[in-house]
């Protein structure tokens, strides 16, 4: 995410790769400020997830597919930038990854509060 943002500020061209070169594939994304609550949290309550192995990302309500993060991109940065489509898929790329935080919600309270709009600015 990082990439696709710093490329439309510096209107460098990026490549939607692999699935048709479509841009479809989607990923949630985390915001630092909602990890370090997280670990914040855990660093006051060892004893509650001490041993325990959890999964923490951004969740359906903080992902989007490479298409959606341009319109974003756009719209935050106000630049438009070539996007090459490239059609052949890279080995172990996956179409669609979104965290399951079940588990640190249900032992922690924790969930994420910044969404892709306030990730981008």
């Amino acid at each position: 995410m990082v990439l696709w943002v710093a490329k439309h500020f510096f209107e460098k061209q990026l490549s939607y790769i692999g699935y048709g070169g479509t841009g479809k594939q989607t990923r949630d994304m985390l915001h630092v400020d909602d990890l370090y609550r997280l670990v914040d949290w855990q660093l006051h309550n060892l004893d509650v997830v001490n041993g325990k192995t959890l999964n923490a990302g951004g969740g359906v309500q903080s992902s989007a597919s490479l298409q959606e993060l341009t319109a974003i991109c756009q719209q935050v940065t106000g630049k438009r930038i070539p996007i090459q489509p490239v059609t052949e898929g890279r080995q172990a790329d996956i179409r669609l990854y979104i965290t399951d935080n079940t588990n640190v919600t249900a032992l922690t309270g924790w969930q994420p509060q910044l969404g892709i709009q306030d990730i981008v600015q």
